[in-house]
């Protein structure tokens, strides 16, 4: 397999900024390909909620990206609503070749400035930053729609189900808190062995109903 990872992420989740710092950190170790996906599509494609469509889980998931921020000492802050719709700025990322320093600018704008990208002049004075002169016309050229719908079927046939997720020649880490397993999977693969192993093939025991 590969020995590239891929990064699979929405701008629209604190998480994914909150985890872009150890990911920036193991881009200095191996080649990480950046790829931004449409995290509403996911969750779509698998039934799912999203965090921010439960009220009191939404609360709790502010609250505890906040509380991990001041801990890591990470600039943070929640733009004006939340969750909102970061199709632009996705293609913003896709159209500039979802490069590295674009992805670390436009996450800054939104969670360490906390800025709406929605307001008048906002997504203007980030492309400023990137000199993007016309952003139309650079999504055009590069075919940023097509890019980050690919993207984004992509991710879901190879099983993720949630932002942002690390894969690692096919294995996929989950979320923040995945990272350290991330890594020590990339250190040593014998880790999925054993106990691990047998966690693949488990049974299932009792199904809730969909009804």
């Amino acid at each position: 397999m590969t020995k590239t990872a891929i990064w699979y992420f929405d701008v629209v989740s604190p998480f994914a900024y909150l985890a872009l710092a150890e990911i920036e950190r193991f881009a200095k170790e191996r080649e990480i390909l950046f790829r931004p996906i449409v995290f509403g599509a996911v969750l779509s494609h698998w039934g799912q909620l999203g965090p921010a469509e439960m009220p009191t889980k939404r609360l709790h998931t502010y609250r505890l990206c906040q509380f991990i921020a001041d801990r890591r000492g990470i600039d943070f802050r929640f733009p004006p609503k939340h969750p909102f719709n970061s199709l632009a700025l996705l293609r913003l990322i896709a159209a500039s070749g979802s490069r590295q320093d674009v992805v670390r600018t436009v996450f800054d704008f939104v969670f360490r400035e906390g800025r709406d990208a929605g307001e008048p002049g906002a997504l203007a004075e980030l492309c400023g930053r990137l000199d993007v002169a016309d952003l139309e016309a650079l999504v055009a050229a590069g075919d940023a729609k097509a890019v980050l719908r690919r993207n984004t079927e992509e991710a879901i046939a190879a099983g993720v189900f949630g932002v942002p997720t690390l894969m690692i020649e096919g294995e996929l880490f989950w979320g923040l808190d995945a990272m350290p397993f991330a890594r020590a999977f990339a250190e040593d693969r014998s880790i999925l062995t054993g106990e691990m192993a047998r966690l693949a093939s488990l049974p299932i025991g009792a199904e809730r109903s969909r009804k």
